[in-house]
C-alpha cells in the first residue's frame, strides 16, 4: 500500500478535487463557497502532500534494514536506530524511523506499516523494530570496530 499512498492516491485527489474546486468557484451562487472549496483544495494538497510523499518502503533483513523511495534502496545497520515513532492520528498510522546519524534520506524515514483492524494501539512493527535497535547494539556493545 505504500506505492499507492506516495503515488496514486496524491496524483488521483489532487487533481479531482481541484477539477472540483474550480468548478464549484465559477459555479457556486454565494462567490465565498467557490473560495471556501479553493482553499480546502489548496489545504488539502498541501497535506496529502506533505504526508504521502515522503513515504519510504522499508524491509527488514537480519540486522540491517533497506529503506527505498522506489528510485534508489539504501542499507542501513539496525544499530543505527536511535528511536521509533508512531502517529496515531493519521489513517496510515505511520511509523518514524530515527536514525542517530545522517543517511542518503537524511536523519529520519517515515513509512506506512501493514494495515490492521486495531486503532490508537501502536503497531507490533514499532515494538519489532526498537527491540531489533536494542538487541543490534547490545550485541555489537561487545565487540571492536577497526
Amino acid at each position: 500500500m505504500t506505492f499507492v499512498m506516495k503515488f496514486v492516491f496524491p496524483a488521483l485527489w489532487i487533481p479531482g478535487f481541484g477539477a472540483g474546486a474550480i468548478a464549484s468557484f465559477f459555479a457556486a451562487a454565494p462567490p465565498s463557497r467557490g473560495r471556501d472549496f479553493l482553499f480546502a483544495w489548496v489545504a488539502g494538497s498541501l497535506f496529502i502532500w506533505w504526508a504521502c510523499a515522503r513515504l519510504k518502503k522499508v524491509r527488514i533483513d537480519g540486522s540491517n534494514l533497506y529503506v527505498s523511495n522506489y528510485l534508489k534502496e539504501i542499507c542501513v545497520s539496525a544499530d543505527a536506530v536511535s528511536d521509533v515513532t508512531e502517529n496515531h492520528w493519521l489513517n496510515i498510522h505511520p511509523v518514524t524511523i530515527h536514525f542517530s546519524h545522517d543517511t542518503p534520506f537524511g536523519r529520519s524515514v517515515i513509512f506506512m506499516p501493514k494495515s490492521r483492524l486495531i486503532p490508537f494501539l501502536s503497531h507490533p512493527v514499532v515494538k519489532e523494530l526498537r527491540a531489533l535497535s536494542i538487541t543490534t547494539s547490545s550485541r555489537d556493545a561487545g565487540t571492536t570496530r577497526i
